[in-house]
């Protein structure tokens, strides 16, 4: 797996930049400050934000799933979000499918937990739409669409 980044050094090696290359390179560079910002929001707000995606959850289920099997979405939505961060991060969408994606589309098939991934996703676009300036929707939002269309459809 190489990211972006990873490719344009590896080409800095064999040649100069193109002006194209150049381009990625500062778009990168000048995206890193709101990338480090919203990494460092989503590693502090972590507990919070999922706590309230657990409650809604749980409100909304009654007991329609076992609270295992909704510990076990938590779970993995958890993953989705740490890697979603880090994937933002890297500007890797890469990252995101070759660490977590083909693993939980293994893991998941069951009915059961399609309908909890999806009511679990609407939350949390939820929390992250209210936490989130436009920015950092921008730059996370996609990644978690990613994960949320490979669980669920």
């Amino acid at each position: 797996m190489k990211t972006q980044l990873q490719e344009l050094l590896d080409r800095a090696q064999e040649r100069y930049l193109t002006s194209q290359d150049l381009k990625q390179f500062e778009d990168y560079v000048a995206s890193l400050p709101d990338r480090l910002a919203l990494y460092r929001l989503l590693r502090d707000q972590e507990v919070a934000l999922l706590q309230r995606v657990a409650d809604q959850a749980e409100a909304e289920l009654k007991d329609a799933v076992g609270v295992e099997t909704l510990e076990e979405g938590i779970k993995n939505l958890i993953l989705v979000l740490r890697y979603g961060a880090m994937a933002m991060l890297l500007d890797d969408e890469g990252f995101l499918k070759q660490r977590l994606l083909s693993w939980l589309e293994r893991v998941l098939p069951i009915q059961q937990m399609r309908q909890l991934n999806e009511m679990l996703y609407r939350f949390l676009n939820q929390e992250l739409k209210q936490r989130l300036t436009p920015r950092q929707q921008t730059l996370l939002l996609p990644l978690i669409t990613t994960a949320q269309v490979t669980l669920i459809y």
